[in-house]
């Protein structure tokens, strides 16, 4: 028990100072794990030993949590828009890869059949390490994020057959049942024919898809019965942990189950209580299994033979790069989503670790360059992170902002622009609209214009910050603008460019904090809304009612309130500057600390006469 603790303990601990370290160096958290890993790992700190296997194959749940979760976020009908991508990119990239790869090692000296299964490993990505980062990037509804996504797919489909092919390739009889990991996984298909394996996989996909659509709203409706909060969440992990083994138990890939489980689960009203429970356990899970592969990277090897190594690793990305490269420019991504797909894929995956290890026990691959293999493999998502931030750099050194290509086409023109239609800007739309003016709604989110067409609303796909589609919306014409997006620094562009274009157009702009306030006053913007003002205004004026004064008296002292502080706003914004902390800025704490007093002074006021009325 107490090593137990001791290792959860460090895990934990590392975690904690490393990632927010990384994060905030711009680094993203993946990095931040994979360095965690490495410094508490057997080479260098020596924290973790060799226990660390059996935890990475229980941190590989969290790849199998997350794709459930970007099941939950798929609608049947979105996976099949997607078929193309699924079919053409995902399997043109598996299958040239393969070819490639086999070609070069066959070329260096190895059997074809070492080659074709070298080929296979390699040709597959890290699920875990890519959409963690798409997610955290906010790229996932990129072009490119989308292929990317679209490719990762493909190969966790395509690790099944990968899985069938490998041990026709051995070059000796396997190892023993007793110590194939996988032969127990594969137990209940040993010995099937392959008509009865085809019908078995079949029966299993059915059998989610069925208890998707009919058993999980019993279950849940019987768990809310019980009023016990902790069940739900035991519910969730249930449907996960029992698709997985149900999946692994007829040789099917754990991660294929549960995607299709989150697709069938997609339309469910439940939808939104298993994407809260499953969550945290994701982060966490996907959280040590960096680490883990971090702690593994074996440093006496690579010290021995380091040119050979990183030449392999370079190589492969290489190698996987300008396949990805040509078959983006085939499907016709753009620029900067062709270097995202190509930048984001260039590394071997996770389930890499699992076919090597299934390799070595069917005798495909000798020991020694599965070890060298390992280490490729687990160099190559190390470095991954670091492409993320080259291909970053790449698109700030062009300029250029994703999805140029394929945003909507605006055709309406109308006085008031609204740019971003999320939770705040939709409550604007429709308050406006139901006075009767038209708006021209703008947002780079799919999911919020898709939302708001749903209800009727009609809004066009673009990046409002982009000079050529808020021109198309008619900023040269319009007389107002309603800047409502959720990213700050998006919100702050966007105001200055359109101050600078237009000095006459009214401008409306949408803040977190004071902070926020300052920064978007000096940038030009005329009314400025804290998204919590209002509603925190409204909270007190109830309290106020609730203590014994009047409606009237309530919302007299929430006028009063509100009226000092747009002044105090507008009076500090000259007196804040952008470089100097607010501690030692002596003008402004004196300025701010005087209007507080007045305005405890003028409230006292209200109250008194209040007071001489009764």
């Amino acid at each position: 028990m107490e090593g137990f603790l001791l290792q959860a303990t460090v895990y934990l601990g590392t975690a904690v100072i490393a990632v927010p370290i990384a994060s905030r160096l711009g680094l993203g958290s993946v990095l931040g794990y994979l360095i965690a890993g490495i410094v508490i790992g057997p080479n260098v700190l020596g924290l973790v030993g060799t226990e660390m296997q059996d935890l990475q194959h229980f941190a590989e749940f969290g790849v199998v949590m997350m794709l459930f979760l970007i099941g939950l976020e798929l609608e049947p009908r979105t996976l099949w828009d997607m078929r193309h991508r699924l079919l053409g990119l995902g399997g043109l990239q598996i299958g040239v890869t393969i070819l490639v790869v086999a070609t070069v090692v066959n070329a260096l000296g190895q059997p074809w059949n070492v080659a074709v299964a070298i080929g296979m490993i390699l040709s597959l990505s890290s699920t875990a390490i890519v959409l963690q980062t798409l997610t955290e990037r906010r790229l996932m509804q990129t072009s490119g994020g989308r292929s990317a996504f679209a490719v990762l797919l493909t190969q966790d489909v395509a690790v099944i057959p990968m899985l069938a092919i490998l041990p026709l390739l051995s070059f000796a009889p396997p190892f023993s049942a007793a110590t194939n990991e996988n032969a127990e996984a594969l137990s209940i298909m040993a010995g099937l024919p392959p008509w009865a394996m085809a019908l078995v996989t079949l029966a299993m996909i059915a059998a989610i898809i069925v208890g998707g659509n009919f058993l999980v709203r019993p279950l849940f409706r019987f768990i809310h019965a019980a009023n016990l909060r902790e069940m739900y969440t035991a519910l969730a992990l249930l449907i996960v942990v029992g698709i997985a083994l149900s999946m692994t138990l007829v040789g099917l890939s754990p991660a294929l189950g549960t995607f299709l489980a989150g697709v069938v689960l997609a339309n469910s009203e439940f939808r939104h209580e298993l994407e809260s429970d499953i969550q945290p356990f994701k982060g966490l899970l996907l959280g040590l299994f960096f680490i883990t592969v971090g702690a593994g990277v074996n440093f006496a090897a690579l010290w021995a033979e380091p040119l050979l190594i990183l030449a392999a690793t370079l190589g492969l990305m290489i190698a996987k790069g300008a396949v990805l490269y040509f078959l983006g420019h085939v499907f016709g991504l753009r620029r900067r989503s062709q270097w995202l797909f190509t930048l984001g894929l260039a590394q071997a995956g996770e389930f890499g670790f699992v076919l090597i290890s299934f390799s070595r026990q069917q005798n495909v691959l000798p020991t020694s360059l599965a070890e060298n293999m390992l280490l490729v493999i687990a160099l190559s998502m190390l470095l991954t992170p670091l492409f993320f931030i080259l291909y970053e750099f790449l698109a700030r050194r062009h300029g250029e902002t994703e999805e140029q290509a394929e945003a909507d086409v605006i055709d309406e023109r109308h006085p008031i622009i609204i740019a971003g239609i999320g939770r705040f800007g939709q409550v604007v739309n429709r308050l406006v609209h139901s006075v009767g003016f038209r708006t021209t709604v703008l947002d780079h989110d799919l999911k919020a214009i898709g939302l708001a067409r749903l209800f009727g609303a009609k809004g066009f796909f673009g990046d409002p910050t982009r000079p050529e589609i808020l021109h198309a919306a008619g900023l040269d014409g319009a007389r107002v603008l309603v800047a409502t997006l959720d990213d700050h620094h998006a919100t702050l562009k966007l105001v200055r460019y359109a101050r600078a274009q237009r000095p006459d157009i009214h401008i409306i702009a949408r803040a977190r904090d004071e902070m926020d306030v300052f920064e978007l006053y000096q940038a030009g913007a005329n009314d400025i809304v804290r998204e919590t003002f209002d509603s925190s205004l409204r909270t007190g004026r109830y309290v106020l009612e609730h203590l014994g004064l009047s409606e009237y008296e309530a919302h007299e002292a929430e006028v009063l309130f509100y009226q000092h502080d747009r002044h105090a706003m507008a009076e500090l914004a000259e007196l804040w500057k952008p470089n100097i902390p607010l501690h030692l800025n002596a003008g402004y704490l004196r300025r701010a600390r005087e209007m507080e007093k007045e305005l405890e002074t003028s409230l006292l006021e209200l109250m008194a006469g209040r007071d001489k009325k009764d």
